[in-house]
C-alpha cells in the first residue's frame, strides 16, 4: 500500500488559524501595544471568532498561487474546487443572448421579477424533477444557488438549534452553523465543534451514518450524492433517514445537487421516499448538471406539509426570508435555466454529464490500478482516495509540489477526511489523462 513520504511542505499555523492572525494585528488585544490604523468601537462577530481556518477552498487557491510563485512556468491541473470546464450548449447560451438583446427594447426589457422565480422556471423545475413526486410549482424557489439558500436556511432556523451533519460533508454546512450560532465552541482534541453532531459516514458503515447512535438533532444536513466521497444514498438508507427523522421531529435539509450524475437506481430527490414531505427541504443547483457555476442559478424545495412544532408551515417563513434576504435570481440567468429544461438542453446536460463521468472513470482506473482505494466515480464526479496513515494535508501538498496538481486534503470536509483526498473529475478529457499519467508516475515511484 502506497505511503507517502515526507513532505517538506511545511503549513504555518498562520494558514489554518488565521485568527492568530487577527490577533496580531487587533485593535483589542489585551495589551493595547498593537494598533493598525484607527479602530472603531464595534466588536468583531463571536461567531467569526469560532471559525477555525479560511474556508477551506479559498485556502487551496491562496495555495495554488504560492505554488505558481515558486513554478511559474508549471503546467498546473486544478482538479481541486469543482469548478466546471466545458462549454455551455449553444441552445442554453442562445436562450440568454436573445433575453439580453431584448432588454435593450421596450418590448423585452425587464426589471425586477418574483423573488421566489419566474413562474416558468418554477414549473419547469417541478416538471423535469418531481413530475410524479406531488411537488407544485409553488414549492420551487429558484435562487443563484445551493450554497446560497443553504445560508439562507440557516438564517431561516436561527441559532438555538442543534444540527448534525455527515462526517465527511461539504463544509458550508459546519461553517454556516458557527456562523449563526449554532455550533458551540471548537474542541481542539477532538476535532469538532461542540453542538454539532458529526454522523462518520465512511467505508466501514457504507457510507450511511448508524443513526442509532445519533442524539435528537433538530437540523440534518444531509448530501446524496455525498461530497466529497461520491456515495449516492440507497433507497433503504434514505427511508432509514426520513423515519429517523419523523420519529425525532427533526428537519433534514437535503442536498441533491449532484443528483443528475446519479448512474444506478438510487434516489434522486429525498421526494422520492414516502413521508419526506413532512420533514424535509431540498436544495439543488444548476451550477455542476448544466455547468453554470458561474452564471449562478438554483433551488430550493419547501413543501406545504412541513410544519414547525407549533403547526405555522415552513414554506411561509421560507418566503419571507426569500423577500427579505434575496431579490431574485437574474432575470438572465433563468431564461438559460429554462433552455437547460426544454427537451434539446436537457439532452445536451446529459453530454456534459456523460463528459465528465467519463473523466471519472479514468481517474479511478488509473488510481486503482495502483493498489489504492478509491471510493466514488460512479455516482459523482468526485474520486475518495484513501492513503492510510497520512495527513491529508501533507498529501495534497506532496501532489501539488510533485506533479503540479491541485486537489482537495480530506480533513477540509471533517476529521473523517484526514486520511483522503478528494479528485474532482471536472475538466478536459486530455488533462484528465494528463493528471493520471503524473499521479501514476509519482505513486509508482513511491511505492518502489
Amino acid at each position: 500500500m502506497y505511503k507517502t513520504s515526507t513532505c517538506n511542505f511545511m503549513f504555518s499555523s498562520n494558514v489554518l488559524l488565521p485568527r492568530m492572525v487577527v490577533a496580531r494585528l487587533s485593535c483589542t488585544l489585551k495589551n493595547q501595544r498593537v494598533r493598525i490604523g484607527h479602530c472603531t468601537k464595534v466588536s468583531r462577530n463571536v461567531n467569526m471568532e469560532k471559525l477555525q481556518h479560511g474556508y477551506l477552498f479559498p485556502e487551496i487557491e491562496r495555495h495554488e498561487l504560492m505554488h505558481l510563485e515558486k513554478y511559474p512556468h508549471a503546467n498546473v491541473i486544478d482538479l481541486g474546487i469543482g469548478d466546471t470546464t466545458e462549454p455551455l450548449p449553444t441552445s442554453v447560451t442562445s436562450s440568454m443572448v436573445d433575453f439580453v438583446r431584448g432588454l435593450s427594447t421596450a418590448k423585452g426589457y425587464k426589471g425586477y421579477g418574483p423573488e421566489q422565480g419566474e413562474k416558468a422556471l418554477r414549473k419547469a423545475i417541478a416538471d423535469a424533477f418531481y413530475k410524479y413526486l406531488g411537488i407544485k410549482p409553488s414549492e420551487v424557489f429558484v435562487s443563484d444557488g445551493a450554497q446560497c439558500d443553504i445560508a439562507r436556511l440557516q438564517l431561516l432556523m436561527g441559532p438555538n438549534l442543534k444540527i448534525a451533519v455527515q462526517d465527511p460533508s461539504f463544509p458550508a454546512y459546519i461553517d454556516s452553523s458557527v456562523i449563526i450560532g449554532q455550533a458551540g465552541e471548537f474542541v481542539d482534541k477532538a476535532g469538532k465543534y461542540k453542538n454539532i453532531e458529526y454522523m462518520t459516514c465512511g467505508p466501514q458503515t457504507n457510507f450511511f451514518p448508524d443513526l442509532a447512535t445519533i442524539s435528537r438533532p433538530e437540523l440534518i444536513f444531509f448530501c446524496s450524492p455525498n461530497n466529497p466521497t461520491g456515495h449516492a444514498a440507497t433507497r433503504e438508507q434514505l427511508e432509514q433517514l426520513v423515519d429517523f427523522a419523523k420519529v425525532n421531529g427533526s428537519i433534514i435539509i437535503f442536498d441533491s445537487a449532484y443528483a443528475a450524475y446519479i448512474t444506478d437506481d438510487s434516489p434522486k430527490s429525498i421526494y422520492e421516499i414516502s413521508g419526506a414531505r413532512e420533514v424535509a427541504i431540498e436544495v439543488s443547483s444548476f451550477s455542476k448538471f448544466a455547468g453554470f457555476t458561474g452564471v449562478r442559478l438554483g433551488w430550493t424545495v419547501v413543501p406545504e406539509e412541513l410544519l414547525y412544532s407549533n403547526g405555522f408551515p415552513v414554506v411561509h417563513d421560507f418566503n419571507r426570508i426569500m423577500c427579505t434576504c434575496f431579490n431574485g435570481a437574474s432575470n438572465i440567468a433563468q431564461a438559460g435555466g429554462l433552455a437547460c429544461l426544454s427537451p434539446e438542453g436537457f439532452r445536451a446536460m446529459q453530454s456534459l454529464i456523460d463528459h465528465y463521468m467519463e473523466n471519472a472513470r479514468i481517474l479511478v482506473n488509473a488510481l486503482a490500478s495502483l493498489g489504492l482505494k478509491v471510493y466514488g466515480g460512479k455516482n459523482a464526479p468526485y474520486v475518495w482516495v484513501h492513503f492510510p496513515g497520512s495527513k491529508s494535508w501533507n498529501v495534497f501538498a506532496e501532489i501539488l509540489e510533485k506533479t503540479h496538481i491541485i486537489t482537495v486534503p480530506g480533513s477540509g470536509f471533517g476529521p473523517g477526511g484526514e486520511e483522503y483526498i478528494r479528485i474532482s473529475a471536472f475538466g478536459s478529457r486530455d488533462s484528465i489523462i494528463e493528471a493520471s499519467e503524473r499521479l501514476k508516475h509519482l505513486l509508482y515511484q513511491e511505492e518502489n
